[in-house]
C-alpha cells in the first residue's frame, strides 16, 4: 500500500487533493487539527468511490503532536512509510502590516513554516530509507509577488518556496523529490471572504481557479512521472502572474 498525508485535508485544496491522490491508488492519511466533521466527510467520499483513508488529526504548528501522531502511526504499520507528503495546512489573517497584531503574525507564520518543517523532517526518514519520497508544498502566488495585506502570509510562503528549493537539493541523491505549488485566486474557504466579481477581472483567464485544478497538478508531481522534476515552483493562477 503506498500512503500519502494530506495536511489541512479537511477541506478546500488539502481536501481535493486528497481525493485526486486516492483516485491514483494512494491510501490517505488525512490531516486535520479541529474540524472532524469536514474531514469523515472527506473520508467516506474517499471509501465511496472505492478508495482507502483515514484520520490522522494533529496540529501542524505543534512539533510535539506531530511527531507523536506520525510516530504512532509508523508503529502501528511497520512494514510501511509515507511516500508522499503534501504540506497543504494553512490560514490567512490579513491585515495591513501597520495595524497587524503580533498573534496575526505567528499564527500565519508558524503554520506554514512549522508545519512544513515538523512534517517534512518527521517522515523524511522514510523516504530516504525506502529511496523514494515526493513532498509537495502549498505555497502561493502571494509568496512570489508579494499582496499588500497579507505581508504575514506573503513571508511565510516566500519562505516555504525558499525551503523547497534547499531541501530539494539535501534529499535528490536519494530519489526524493521537493516542489511547491503557487495556486493563485482559486474558490475554496480561504477566499470565500474575498470580492470574487472584482478580483477575477484582473486574472487573463477572467475566473477563479478550481481546487480539483490544483489537485490535478499536485497529482503529476506526486508521480513518477515527475521524477525529473524537483526543487521547481510551479504556478496555476490563471495567467495573473508567472
Amino acid at each position: 500500500m503506498k500512503y500519502a498525508l494530506v495536511t489541512g485535508s479537511s477541506r478546500g485544496i488539502g481536501a481535493a487533493v486528497a481525493k485526486r491522490l486516492a483516485a491514483a491508488g494512494y491510501a490517505i492519511l488525512l490531516n486535520y487539527r479541529s474540524n472532524e466533521e469536514a474531514a469523515l466527510k472527506v473520508m467516506e467520499e474517499i471509501s465511496s468511490n472505492g478508495g482507502t483513508a483515514s484520520l490522522l488529526p494533529f496540529d501542524v504548528a505543534d512539533e510535539e503532536a506531530v511527531d507523536s501522531a506520525i510516530c504512532k502511526w509508523e508503529s502501528e504499520n511497520p512494514d510501511d512509510y509515507i511516500s508522499v507528503l503534501v504540506n497543504n495546512a494553512g490560514v490567512r489573517d490579513d491585515n495591513l502590516m501597520i495595524f497587524m497584531n503580533s498573534g496575526q503574525w505567528h499564527k500565519v507564520i508558524n503554520t506554514t513554516l512549522d508545519g512544513f518543517f515538523y512534517a517534512s523532517r518527521r517522515v523524511l526518514k522514510g523516504m530516504l530509507t525506502h529511496r523514494y519520497g515526493r513532498i509537495i508544498n502549498i505555497a502561493s502566488l502571494s509568496g512570489l509577488k508579494g499582496l499588500p495585506g497579507q505581508t504575514n502570509y506573503s513571508a511565510a510562503k516566500g519562505a516555504l518556496i525558499s525551503a523547497t528549493k534547499a531541501l530539494a537539493q539535501e534529499v535528490a541523491p536519494r530519489k526524493v523529490t521537493v516542489n511547491a505549488v503557487a495556486p493563485g485566486y482559486i474558490k475554496s474557504d480561504m477566499t470565500k471572504d474575498l470580492d470574487e466579481a472584482s478580483l477575477k477581472k484582473q486574472v487573463p483567464l477572467n475566473r477563479f481557479g478550481l481546487p480539483e485544478e490544483v489537485a490535478a497538478l499536485v497529482s503529476f508531481l506526486a508521480s513518477d512521472e515527475a521524477a525529473y522534476i524537483t526543487g521547481e515552483t510551479i504556478s496555476i493562477n490563471g495567467g495573473l502572474y508567472s
